[in-house]
């Protein structure tokens, strides 16, 4: 009887409800005095005697669960595969500093050239961000490719941002746009390839341009590691998330782990430009794809009003948008279109 119930268990638990799991059994665990946070925020935090602490993140990428072989290239691939852990670390206001990348590949995928323009890709990226690769592991796989990427970063003692810093009547900024990564993610389902790394964009055909544009959020998108740098060496923000499962599910993230709650205005969030030209012609809509699509990869951030002024308008290039403010009400999600006010369901990405 109890081995029917566990399995019961095990086949209605959430993702969420299993990494809550987690968190618990090492929370009662032995620790290390050097560990200042672990399972609950982006990366974990380590105490070093040096005066900074360390960060780690560990990310996987699984074939036909994260990814398509024959939607995306290798170079892109790769870029992604580090794309994903220097998010993390950019939302903990750290500066990235090495990498680690273990593989699993079918024996097809070892005799073409498949890993050398993944390396491609990710040392393209790397390069950008001074990361160096200083390890990892190559396996062989029976038909389908797996990924692990582990990226360590770095911040002065005591200065990392986490989940848990919003008080409420802090404001809600988002970096760059949303929904670009999602809308590419569906055109690529219904067929829709992106051409060769090498070949030019066709500027003369609008609609090839928006659909190269859009897939490429979905398959290289950038992390915003200048940003996180500013938020987190200037101590500008109380809290950031990075925004991988969609707006809805990590601002819900954010708030649990804050004990607030937070009020979005549909209005301010800031769709991809590209998104809404696009929806239109294949029924799509282009708020649904802002709020739940998630892998935008942008930062998801408050700030207290007494620092609004000592914010800048761009880093990189990348400009940012107020979206709402944290409130009182304990972990309550809502979103604001006009007068009308509901509650903003967490409909992001999960695994299970």
């Amino acid at each position: 009887m109890n081995d029917v119930k566990e399995d019961l268990t095990r086949a209605t638990r959430g993702e969420f409800q299993f990494i809550d799991g987690l968190r618990q059994r090492a929370a009662s665990s032995p620790g290390h005095s050097s560990l200042l946070a672990g399972i609950g925020d982006d990366a974990a935090i380590v105490r070093e005697t040096t005066g900074l602490n360390t960060l780690v993140t560990s990310d996987m990428l699984v074939e036909e669960v994260d990814f398509h072989r024959d939607t995306t290239t290798p170079r892109y691939l790769g870029h992604k595969a580090l794309t994903v852990s220097l998010s993390d670390i950019a939302a903990m206001g750290a500066r990235p500093r090495w990498a680690l990348v273990s593989l699993g590949v079918p024996d097809d995928i070892w005799n073409s050239d498949f890993v050398d323009h993944f390396y491609e890709g990710f040392f393209g990226l790397a390069d950008r961000y001074g990361v160096a690769l200083i390890g990892g592991d190559i396996s062989r796989t029976p038909h389908k490719i797996v990924i692990d990427t582990t990226v360590m970063g770095q911040c002065d003692d005591g200065r990392a941002v986490l989940r848990k810093g919003a008080q409420p009547g802090d404001l809600i900024f988002v970096t760059g746009s949303l929904g670009g990564s999602a809308a590419g993610l569906r055109l690529l389902e219904r067929g829709a390839r992106v051409p060769a790394d090498e070949a030019p964009p066709d500027n003369n055909d609008p609609d090839r341009h928006i659909l190269r544009q859009l897939s490429l959020r979905h398959l290289r998108p950038d992390p915003r590691v200048g940003w996180g740098l500013v938020l987190g060496e200037e101590q500008l923000a109380t809290s950031i998330i990075d925004i991988s499962d969609g707006l809805s599910s990590d601002l819900h993230h954010l708030c649990r782990e804050s004990g607030a709650g937070a009020r979005i205005d549909a209005a301010k969030i800031p769709i991809d430009p590209l998104v809404t030209e696009i929806c239109g012609r294949r029924a799509l809509d282009p708020l649904l794809l802002a709020l739940h699509g998630g892998e935008d990869f942008e930062l998801l951030f408050t700030v207290a009003a007494t620092n609004l002024s000592r914010l800048p308008r761009k880093v990189d290039g990348i400009a940012i948008t107020q979206v709402g403010e944290i409130e009182p009400q304990a972990k309550r999600v809502c979103l604001a279109e006009g007068s009308r006010v509901w509650d903003l369901e967490p409909l992001g990405f999960q695994h299970f």
